[in-house]
């Protein structure tokens, strides 16, 4: 059994904590300013009154999930001075209209120079319809084709993924592509940064890209310096700056790697020591991953190449061309069985992750079991769970045990208090956090990444993950799922109990407040 020392570095928690305590100063500077304002004169009390109004009529009227606009119309209205404030500050969810212009216009570049389409929808078609259908929305949607010569390899512990990761990473010949929501500088992405270090120096490119919420408490300033220094390309998403950024909401979430355009990899986990449990502030960490082998790495080379030239353009259309080519050389594969990666973004105003998961849901004849580590859902995917548990489809949950967030987790409790009286089945991993991403489907489809089934993942984040039909690795995942849920409390009958006896205004008022954090 192999074991690594954890290195001592620097992590960036003071940092976080100046950018907090700047953040906060501002905002009470911004409150004084206007209570003296307010008290300064009436008629600076009614234009404030006004403009508070008039916001309202402005969220009222934005395409947004009504989970998103009633708290905040209902705090504009009731406490105009707080309801400014926290808006102005936290309240937009997207990037303006010139940088969603110029992400936009960097995707649809670099996807036409790609494969637009691969779908062979006469055999598949006829196998099963709603699958098919499943494919075509994401290809026509997302823009992210669908493959039938590729294979997908299950994971149900992130360790052993992570494994696998290294020892592909070490037969690299071309390129390595990494993109993760949260690095940590120790342990395990030492080992990989090593092995990476010398693929570099061996000509193979090497490119990282992190995003800097994620990661702030676990590396320092000089990483970037210090990754370049070892060959590694870095560029960071969205980075924290000391004042008050309206950007704060969109994050890179996403968790990639990329091996030469033949290998990918893709699931629930970060770079950081807990995902592999080598510290355990929340009990045992429970997540998952798949290796994807074949052309559908296809996919996630071109969500890769997107972002690092969203963050900055530099790629010209020969290097872009090259990458993506290279996964006409990747092994074919006989199963003809359905593979598609995809990604979801904030900036194109569909819900791509959340849509995906519906139509498994809706699609469901006997059974769904689903793994998130927060459970926070808007109407439509409450409404789409309820149905299938009503008309007799197997519908289990697994929630954490632990949690990793206390007030995250009482909105968790409170829909699945919802739900278990819908007949929905919860479990509670009370071995520790379950952080695992994935849904399975009647044998037929299931799907595995970093999307959670919370507002954040379905309209906040920059996601990815992938759905597959081949049997394998879904026999596999469905045998992780009746693995855990034997390690699980089954929570049905407890949260049912609860619905009789809570407290429903806390409970209302935890729902209403949910999707702002």
């Amino acid at each position: 059994m192999e074991s690594y020392k954890k290195i001592k570095t620097k992590n960036g928690i003071p940092r976080a904590i100046v950018y907090a305590v700047s953040i906060l100063v501002q905002i009470v500077w911004f409150v004084v300013m206007l209570v003296f304002l307010q008290g300064y004169s009436s008629y600076v009390s009614i234009a404030l009154s006004v403009i508070a109004i008039f916001l309202a009529l402005y969220i009222f009227g934005k395409n947004m999930n009504s989970a998103f606009k009633f708290p905040w119309l209902i705090l504009i209205l009731a406490f105009p001075i707080v309801g400014l404030t926290l808006y102005f500050i936290t309240g937009h969810s997207e990037l303006n209209k010139r940088q969603i212009r110029r992400f936009n216009k960097v995707a649809d570049w670099i996807r036409s120079l790609g494969e637009t389409c691969s779908h062979e929808e006469g055999n598949f078609a006829s196998k099963d319809l709603s699958i098919s259908n499943q494919s075509r929305y994401i290809s026509n949607v997302a823009h992210y084709p669908a493959h039938f010569d590729s294979d997908v390899v299950y994971y149900g512990e992130a360790i052993d993924c992570m494994h696998a990761i290294i020892e592909e990473v070490k037969k690299a010949e071309k390129f390595v592509f990494l993109e993760y929501h949260a690095i940590e500088n120790s342990t395990y992405f030492l080992k990989l940064a090593d092995v990476l270090e010398e693929k570099a120096k061996n000509g193979v490119e090497v490119r990282l890209i992190y995003d800097e919420v994620g990661s702030l408490v676990f590396i320092n300033r000089d990483f970037v310096k210090n990754m370049e220094q070892r060959g590694i390309q870095c560029r960071v998403f969205n980075p924290v700056v000391p004042t008050i950024n309206v950007l704060m909401n969109n994050r890179d979430h996403r968790k990639i790697t990329v091996i030469d355009g033949k290998v990918s990899f893709t699931g629930g986990f970060n770079l950081a020591d807990e995902y592999f449990n080598l510290v355990s502030p929340y009990g045992y960490w429970k997540d998952t991953g798949v290796k994807i082998t074949g052309k559908a790495t296809l996919n996630l080379t071109t969500i890769f190449l997107e972002m690092w030239n969203q963050i900055k353009q530099t790629d010209s259309v020969e290097a872009i061309q090259g990458f993506l080519k290279a996964s006409d050389n990747a092994r074919s594969f006989d199963n003809k069985q359905l593979v598609q990666p995809y990604a979801d973004t904030p900036l194109d105003f569909e819900t791509v992750g959340k849509n995906a998961y519906l139509n498994i849901i809706s699609a469901a004849k006997k059974y769904v079991y689903i793994s998130t580590p927060y459970l926070i859902i808007d109407d439509e995917t409450f409404s789409a769970l309820s149905l299938a548990a009503g008309r007799g489809v197997d519908v289990r949950i697994l929630i954490p045990g632990i949690p990793d967030k206390k007030f995250v987790y009482k909105a968790t409790k409170t829909y699945a208090t919802l739900l278990a009286k819908n007949n929905v089945k919860i479990y509670r991993y009370t071995k520790g956090f379950n952080h695992a991403k994935q849904i399975v489907c009647d044998d037929e489809i299931a799907a595995c990444g970093t999307i959670n089934f919370d507002y954040r993942s379905f309209y906040f984040h920059f996601e990815n993950g992938v759905i597959f039909t081949d049997l394998a690795p879904i026999t596999s995942m469905k045998e992780d799922f009746i693995k855990v849920f034997s390690e699980s409390e089954e929570a049905t009958e407890t949260f049912a109990q609860r619905s009789k006896r809570r407290n429903i205004l806390y409970d209302n008022i935890v729902r209403l407040i949910s999707p702002l954090f």
